[in-house]
């Protein structure tokens, strides 16, 4: 499957789990809360509290995602449920922004990010389209000192339409004022991100850094890092290992 590397104008990203390490953040965040508020003892192990705290975050996402709360409900209906208590808005958010002085003091961008956004600088235009909030990705952008590199972004709670939905896609294009054709996405969901962005008429492309033995959505490009992001679009691999497609 090869690129027309001269169609492609500009290069669309995921946030977390992409660009950002979100999964060690949130882990590392929440085993610090609990410690901090001294419930860890409460949910028998530190693994079984984290495993909770992922299941009911996937969870109460997925209510997001197919639009039955909005962004603030979602949050607060999950910190209910991990703590089981009937907290008020005021309590729960209180709790949540607890947990994030935590969160935040975790975060990181993966190592080959910069490298990445380096290589394509000036080559491509670059901008963001998340299944999160403005205010949250913004924020968290500007903390990681990434900001100025997307001209851009795009989020699923100000939009009213989160990705896998072609609207979602193509309120990027729209955004960039290119057709979907010319753009690729970059994501680490195989359905959400690479196979919307594939229905949606854009460049599919999963990054899959476990190396998950599933296969992956037909007319979508897999790598396994960053790094070999470059060479994919630009088809040299100076710039990393051959890519893999799935």
């Amino acid at each position: 499957m090869p690129i027309r590397a001269e169609r492609i104008k500009a290069v669309v990203w995921d946030i977390d789990d992409t660009i950002f390490d979100y999964a060690h953040a949130d882990t590392e965040g929440m085993r610090a809360h609990l410690v901090a508020e001294d419930l860890l003892a409460g949910y028998g192990t530190a693994e079984e509290a984290l495993a909770l705290w992922k299941e009911t975050t996937e969870r109460h996402w997925g209510r997001f995602g197919a639009g039955e709360v909005d962004f603030e409900t979602q949050r607060r209906d999950r910190v209910r449920d991990f703590v089981g208590a009937a907290l008020d808005d005021t309590e729960a958010d209180a709790w949540f922004a607890r947990y994030r002085v935590h969160y935040e003091a975790a975060w990181a961008l993966f190592p080959d990010t910069l490298p990445a956004l380096d290589a394509l600088a000036g080559r491509y235009r670059h901008a963001v389209l998340s299944n999160s909030a403005h205010v949250v990705q913004d924020h968290k952008l500007r903390a990681l000192g990434v900001r100025d590199r997307f001209e851009a972004l795009l989020c699923a709670a100000d939009l009213g339409v989160s990705k896998p939905a072609a609207e979602a896609f193509h309120a990027v294009c729209e955004a960039l004022d290119l057709a979907p054709a010319e753009i690729a996405y970059v994501g680490d969901q195989p359905e959400i991100d690479a196979r919307g962005a594939r229905d949606a008429g854009l460049l599919g492309i999963w990054v899959d850094r476990n190396g998950s033995a599933r296969e992956g959505p037909s007319g979508v490009h897999r790598i396994g890092g960053l790094a070999e992001l470059p060479a994919l679009l630009l088809a040299d691999t100076r710039f990393g290992a051959p890519s893999t497609f799935g």
